[in-house]
């Protein structure tokens, strides 16, 4: 199976990320297992996390996510096959990138894993309440230390991604390789009028989250009221407008001509997209995951490229 390097690091990631944000929360420990069982069969590699999730289950306290995926690991010996991304500073026991926080969130998140290192570690969040210089000195602490392999941002703005790049430099600390934003086919404008440029600049890979558009795009849903009382109908009525609706009927038209499903077609538009190194989807049961997994092979004709770009600009 073909992988892709992430960004300026030696991470040799599979082109479609895992996301972990399910475990502990609508996933249990046993469909969990099995979905990272299937996804490690299938080929894949490259998980991505944070130490919030799931926080938000009525129950849990955050680190559900990481100790299912650590339990995981150990149990099957596979801890140097995986690339594991994790995040700090939206727990609400670790919340911030203060110097101190993330030190103590790291460690925990070690813990969790049961590793003594991350492959990826993002900042979850931005935090202007702490001076940069100090957050990028504690992430720099952390990969001179060897917790760390190295480093991403979610959620910035080009504006501080530029500001932190900067101070690396300045001072020789560890550089970021990755990004995070929120970019799919039904929300393309944020990301390509703003970051993708600086991020083909500067060398940084693009994990997209919300790949799937918390479920619009995988096609079950045909009008806002099918998502009246889904788990993520919330998420995805923030791509809701008549324009969104009209990609998603053409999405499942492009996929039944190619005879797959449509989260295979979205998955596959945006793995295509410049700059794009795996983005992230979720599969919350093991009969989710096929149609994920077959979009890191999936040719999509260049036609059927063409026509749900045109209908998906402007989003």
């Amino acid at each position: 199976m073909t992988r892709r390097t992430l960004g300026s690091s030696d991470l040799s990631v599979f082109p479609l990320c895992l996301g972990g944000n399910v475990f502990g929360w609508t996933s249990d420990v046993a469909e969990s297992e099995t979905v990272l069982d299937a996804y490690v069969a299938g080929g894949g590699n490259f998980i991505d996390t944070a130490d919030s999730y799931s926080a938000w289950k009525a129950g849990n306290v955050g680190g559900e996510s990481e100790s299912i995926i650590g339990s995981w690991m150990s149990a099957r010996g596979n801890r140097a096959d995986m690339i594991v991304a994790t995040k700090v500073g939206k727990l609400r026991s670790r919340p911030g990138l203060s110097a101190e926080n993330i030190r103590l969130a790291a460690d925990e998140s070690l813990g969790r894993l049961q590793s003594d290192y991350i492959d990826l570690y993002f900042t979850h969040t931005d935090d202007d309440t702490v001076p940069l210089e100090e957050t990028v000195a504690a992430l720099d602490a952390l990969v001179r230390g060897g917790k760390v392999r190295a480093i991403g941002l979610s959620n910035y703005t080009p504006e501080r991604v530029s500001e932190y790049v900067r101070v690396a430099r300045a001072n020789g600390w560890a550089l970021p390789v990755a990004v995070q934003p929120h970019y799919n086919l039904v929300f393309r404008a944020e990301f390509e009028t703003s970051l993708a440029a600086l991020c083909a600049q500067l060398d940084l890979g693009v994990a997209p989250y919300f790949g799937l558009g918390a479920g619009l795009l995988t096609g079950k849903y045909s009008t806002a009221e099918d998502m009246t009382g889904q788990v993520r109908a919330v998420a995805a009525g923030v791509y809701e407008s008549d324009q969104t609706w009209h990609v998603v009927d053409a999405l499942r038209e492009v996929a039944a001509g190619n005879g797959v499903a449509p989260a295979t077609v979205a998955l596959a538009w945006l793995r295509d997209q410049p700059t794009v190194t795996s983005p992230i989807a979720s599969a919350r049961v093991g009969e989710q995951l096929p149609a994920l997994m077959a979009a890191a092979e999936f040719v999509l004709p260049q036609a059927d490229a063409a026509r749900l770009t045109q209908l998906s600009t402007g989003l």
